[in-house]
């Protein structure tokens, strides 16, 4: 049976620059130049439609052509979406710096992101799916984050299983970790990359995600090119990641988050839904955008 699953993020456009040599203050740098669909909670839904799930997005974009162009990608690889149209605030926007070993630098304008409210998640959505997946950029920018709680609440009321991804460590700071921390009580499975589990827990090493395990019910870690780990009361479960070029990190994670979820919510043990997530993400950076390729 394919998994359902309720995604509550961020959708928008990407401007990815991949810059051909350093940025210079004040200067010019040859560029290639593309614009891609983004926002983690789109990117996430993409893969996990990609992964052959059932999949509704929880989103506010703007009564704009870039909010109709975003509704129709998603739309186009099987993602429904149940989008809020903001009258006031323009589809989110983010400009994303690719270097030559593909790492991203990124300068958000959420937009409509930013606006969303408890009222823009229909609990009737939660009747016909399994599972709700939650961004933490929803969590952590003050604005939206009552939409976050909400949506959390609401699923766990209705039975569903739960999911976070963290995001932002620097967020997680700026906003102070307890905080978070608390906002994520109760959730059955984090997904945070080194850095987060860094912010959390004050360590790297994946053993150090079981001081969430008070909080959590499952940790799963991505550590880039290094692979990744699960983390229970019972286990933890590492694997390594395939050795490709990395030509845009850009939605490395959204695709890890896709994959895992695809094959934890279909049963698989823990070593193949980890190897599920390793090989998206694999495959996400070995492209210019955080989405699949479209044929």
């Amino acid at each position: 049976m394919r998994p359902r699953v309720l995604v509550v993020g961020d959708a928008g456009l990407d401007v990815v620059a991949r810059h051909h040599g350093p940025v210079v203050h004040g200067g010019d740098v040859r560029s290639t130049v593309t614009l891609q669909p983004g926002g983690a909670g789109a990117n996430t839904s993409a893969w996990l439609a990609h992964c052959g799930a059932d999949v509704v997005l929880v989103g506010r974009v703007g009564a704009d052509a870039a909010g109709r162009q975003v509704t129709a990608e998603l739309n186009a690889v099987g993602v429904r979406c149940a989008f809020t149209l903001d009258p006031v605030a323009n589809t989110c926007c983010v400009v994303v710096l690719v270097d030559d070993d593909g790492q991203r630098t990124m300068l958000p304008d959420r937009g409509a992101n930013a606006r969303l409210s408890p009222e823009d998640l229909d609990p009737a959505l939660l009747a016909d799916v399994d599972h709700l997946h939650l961004s933490g950029y929803v969590l952590l920018d003050p604005s939206s984050r009552e939409a976050g709680l909400a949506a959390l609440r609401v699923a766990r009321e209705a039975g569903k299983t739960t999911s976070v991804d963290p995001q932002a460590a620097a967020l997680i700071v700026a906003g102070g970790v307890e905080s978070f921390v608390d906002d994520i009580r109760g959730v059955d499975l984090l997904l945070p990359n080194t850095e987060e589990l860094v912010a959390l827990t004050g360590s790297k090493e994946p053993e150090a995600a079981r001081d969430l395990l008070d909080v959590v019910g499952a940790v799963a870690v991505t550590a880039g090119g290094d692979g990744a780990s699960w983390v229970d009361a019972e286990r933890i479960v590492s694997v390594e990641s395939p050795r490709v070029e990395c030509v845009d990190s850009t939605g490395a994670g959204d695709a890890f988050d896709a994959g895992l979820l695809s094959g934890w919510l279909s049963g698989l043990p823990p070593e193949e839904f980890l190897l599920s997530g390793v090989r998206a993400g694999a495959t996400a950076v070995q492209h210019i955008g955080a989405q699949p390729l479209r044929p």
